[in-house]
């Protein structure tokens, strides 16, 4: 196996520019933050942090992450892929040769990070107070992250793989990296990628089966390694969350709750022949009917029948921010807000607003606080207990609070 190595500048993306740093000031667009308990509690958080089971493999654990001014090593590495048949066509096979050499060479990159690597305000937007609010608390939710990443894991070398960015979209003409996190407005997210594409005019003229089936926006694993390289060190990195038990009652509502033929078959007739008791030979013909406790049983069992799926994996595995230097970070809670500031940092056409409108079960209420808490209060206080230390690191990482009173 042969090794390359380069060396990386700074990260570019687009950078703040806001003259004297202003008093940071607290996360606050969500009931869900917690600044201020993490940040007089670390210690504490420390010790409970260390006590508890680990589920992340340690190829996706965060690293330690150093200070601003310091060179961060990462570890960029492309992954051997079987090599498959030859073309018979001599265009075709120079091209697999190539394709099946990019992936086969591994390579060594050690990657600078910057903790403030932030999308810049316009001169005339700098003395406007909701923009600096935002920006203010855009360098909170970085810091926070990069603290819980540094308190947390003790490697600062790590090994990027084509998985690490797999779920990464491009859009080249803005310079937009965009980590996919489903039931997070990832659908709507990908039609204003679309529209900032050039293709098309419109966010409501993009279906659903287009925005996830189309294959219309190209994803960062597609480039070759010069390419990857590239749009790393230079594009704006972004990426959306929400609140970890409302995500995974919304993907449980949307997947289980209502017809689909490859949720039920896959992942429902596993799950009701693993953990019912009793079941109905339809039920296990079909799949349909899974109980959300039964779900929860699934999702916690280290001996799981079906393997995860990206709707209910962590939002740390899914986009590894303790790899890769994300520049903004939204929330779900506030994406008016926080989607449509960002547009503005990137000289989005004036026209283009993030969406509101819900594509799939338009009819149904969307998933919300109290409905989460009606679904979490089927389960036993050991099954609330356990699924909020399944997703703990997302939890810290992203500084939302316990969802129940009686978690620790």
């Amino acid at each position: 196996m042969i090794w390359m190595m380069g060396w990386i500048a700074p990260s570019a993306g687009i950078k703040y520019n806001m003259g004297p740093q202003q008093p940071k000031k607290q996360d606050c667009t969500s009931s869900n933050n917690q600044d201020v308990r993490i940040r007089k509690n670390s210690a504490e958080a420390l010790a409970m942090g260390n006590q508890r089971r680990s589920l992340y493999p340690p190829v996706n654990a965060p690293t330690k992450l150093q200070s601003t001014d310091k060179k961060q090593n990462i570890m960029f590495v492309m992954k051997d892929h079987q090599k498959k048949d030859a073309e018979i066509n001599p265009i075709g096979l120079h091209k697999r040769r190539r394709r099946f050499r990019i992936k086969k060479s591994p390579i060594l990159i050690a990657m600078n990070s910057s903790s403030l690597n932030l999308p810049m305000l316009k001169s005339e937007d700098r003395n406007n107070n909701n923009w600096k609010s935002l920006y203010q608390i855009q360098r909170e939710r970085k810091r926070i992250m990069r603290d819980t990443c540094s308190k947390y894991k003790s490697n600062n070398r790590r090994i990027i793989t084509p998985y690490h960015v797999s779920r990464i979209f491009v859009e080249d003409k803005y310079r937009i990296l965009y980590c996919e996190v489903p039931k997070a407005g990832c659908s709507n997210w990908k039609r204003v990628l679309m529209v900032l594409n050039g293709l098309a005019s419109s966010t409501k003229d993009i279906q659903h089966n287009t925005v996830h089936y189309g294959n219309y926006l190209k994803r960062l694993d597609g480039f070759d390694r010069k390419g990857i390289y590239h749009r790393l060190n230079t594009y704006t990195k972004m990426l959306f969350i929400r609140e970890p038990f409302e995500k995974l009652v919304s993907a449980f509502r949307d997947k289980f709750e209502h017809p689909n033929n490859y949720y039920h078959p896959v992942f429902g007739k596993a799950i009701i022949s693993r953990y019912r008791v009793n079941a109905s030979k339809e039920a296990l013909r079909t799949g349909s009917g899974v109980k959300f406790k039964e779900f929860i049983q699934y999702l916690l069992d280290v001996h799981k029948p079906v393997g995860m799926d990206i709707h209910w994996d962590h939002v740390n595995r899914l986009c590894s921010p303790c790899l890769i230097d994300y520049d903004f970070v939204g929330k779900f809670e506030s994406m008016e807000e926080d989607a449509n500031f960002f547009l503005h940092l990137i000289g989005a056409p004036q026209n283009l607003t993030f969406p509101r409108f819900k594509d799939r079960h338009s009819n149904e209420e969307r998933t919300t606080t109290k409905i989460t808490q009606s679904y979490f209060a089927q389960l036993s206080p050991a099954q609330r207990q356990h699924s909020y230390d399944f997703y703990y690191m997302d939890y810290l990482m992203f500084n939302y609070s316990k969802p129940f009173e009686d978690l620790y």
